[in-house]
C-alpha cells in the first residue's frame, strides 16, 4: 500500500469545501419533504409497464437519444423533437448544460433557490454569481439583466415556480432578460404541472432559451430519475457533444413513454394535490405566529417562531419529516410538501403540538 498516496492532492483546488449530497434515509417516517407525488402510481400505468417488459431486453444498450420518449415529449409541449433532450434527471442535464457552457465563465443563479444549480456550477468549473430575491422572494429582473450583460456571464438559471419558495417568475420578465442577454438563461419548470405559466411559448422567439422539465414531481417517477430539456436545436446538438452516450436507461426510457402515452390518468391526482395545498395552506396560514408564503408548487414555505431546527426536529421525533430550510434569507423557514389529507392532517396535528397551540 503506497501510504503516501493522498488522493485530495488530486482534486481541483476550487473544489475544496463543495461538501457531497448526503440524504439521510428515515424509514418509517411520513416523507414530505422531497416534493414527490404522494399517490401511488396508478395501477393501470403500472401493469401496462410490466406488459411491455416484454417485448424488451436489458442486454443491449439503450436507444442513445431516447427517440421514442421524445417523440412523446414533442407531442406534449409542441417543441420540434430537434429541440429535446432527454436526461438521465434534470440533475444530469444541468451538469450537462454547465459543462457545454458555463465552464471558465460566470453563471447567475437568483437565490434563494434549487441548491444545486450552484453545486453543479462549481464541478464544472464556472463562478457561481448571486442576485438575491427582493421582498416576498421576487426575481430582481434589473438585477438579472444588470449580471447578464457581463462579458464572461454564460448562464442564468431562473427556477419557476422556484424552489425553495414556491412562487412564479411571469414570462414577460423572463423574455426581458432574454432581451438583455447574450448567455443562456434555463428556466426550470419542474413543478410547472402544479401552476405558474410556462415559459415554452417563448422558444419560438429566442435561442438562448433552455426550459427544463423532469418526470419526478407531477408524473411520479422520482426513483427512476427521467428529466428533459427543452430549447433551440442549435442548443442541443452542442449539448449532444458533451452528454453521456447512454445516459437514459432503458427501463427509465420505457416507464417515461408510458406514462406520456397515459398523462391523463395523472390528471385527477394532480387536481387532487392542488385541492389540498389550498387546504394546507389555508390551515397553516390560521396558526397564529406562523408565516406562510404563497405558492404554486406541490409544496409550502412557512416560518415559525420557533428556531427551524427544533420544529423539524420535534416533527422527526413524531415520525414527520419535512425539509429544514433555515439559511439566510431563510431564517427559521421550514418546507412541507403537500401529502396526502391524512398525511397533512397529522402534521398540522404535530406542528400545533410542538408550537404549543
Amino acid at each position: 500500500m503506497n501510504a503516501a498516496f493522498d488522493p485530495a492532492a488530486l482534486v481541483r483546488p476550487d473544489l475544496d469545501g463543495l461538501v457531497p449530497y448526503q440524504v439521510h434515509i428515515h424509514h418509517n417516517v411520513i416523507k414530505l419533504d422531497a416534493n414527490e407525488n404522494p399517490y401511488d402510481f396508478p395501477p393501470s400505468i403500472r401493469e401496462e409497464i410490466w406488459r411491455e417488459l416484454g417485448n424488451h431486453t436489458f442486454t443491449r444498450y439503450p436507444d442513445p437519444v431516447a427517440g421514442d420518449l421524445v417523440d412523446r415529449l414533442s407531442d406534449y409541449t409542441g417543441v420540434p423533437a430537434g429541440g429535446i433532450l432527454a436526461g438521465n434527471g434534470s440533475d444530469e442535464l444541468i451538469l450537462t448544460l454547465l459543462l457545454t457552457f458555463g465552464t471558465g465563465g460566470r453563471v447567475v443563479i437568483t437565490p434563494p433557490t434549487f441548491s444545486m444549480y450552484e453545486v453543479h456550477a462549481r464541478i464544472a468549473g464556472a463562478r457561481p454569481v448571486n442576485v438575491p430575491r427582493r421582498q416576498n422572494f421576487i426575481l430582481d429582473t434589473p438585477g438579472v439583466i444588470a449580471a447578464a450583460r457581463h462579458p464572461e456571464t454564460r448562464v442564468i438559471f431562473l427556477c419557476s415556480p422556484n424552489n425553495p419558495t414556491g412562487n412564479a417568475t411571469p414570462p414577460e420578465e423572463v423574455a426581458e432578460i432574454l432581451k438583455n442577454s447574450r448567455a443562456l438563461v434555463v428556466v426550470d419548470e419542474a413543478y410547472q404541472e402544479f401552476g405558474g405559466e410556462s415559459c415554452v411559448p417563448l422558444l419560438e422567439e429566442y435561442s438562448n432559451l433552455v426550459v427544463l422539465r423532469t418526470f419526478s414531481k407531477a408524473f411520479g417517477l422520482a426513483g427512476l430519475r427521467v428529466g428533459y430539456l427543452l430549447a433551440d436545436p442549435a442548443v442541443v446538438q452542442q449539448l449532444l457533444r458533451i452528454k453521456q452516450p447512454f445516459n437514459l436507461n432503458a427501463f427509465s426510457q420505457l416507464a417515461a413513454r408510458t406514462v406520456m402515452a397515459r398523462r391523463e390518468e395523472f390528471g385527477q391526482l394532480i387536481n387532487q394535490i392542488l385541492q389540498d395545498r389550498e387546504e394546507l395552506y389555508r390551515e397553516l396560514a390560521a396558526l397564529p405566529g406562523v408565516e406562510v408564503f404563497p405558492t404554486v408548487a406541490n409544496f409550502i414555505l412557512f416560518r415559525t417562531p420557533l428556531p427551524a431546527e427544533q420544529v423539524y426536529r420535534e416533527l422527526l421525533a413524531n415520525g414527520i419529516l419535512i425539509r429544514n430550510m433555515h439559511s439566510p434569507g431563510l431564517e427559521q423557514c421550514l418546507r412541507v410538501t403537500v401529502g396526502k389529507k391524512d398525511e397533512n392532517r397529522l402534521f398540522l396535528e404535530k406542528l400545533k403540538m410542538i408550537l404549543g397551540l
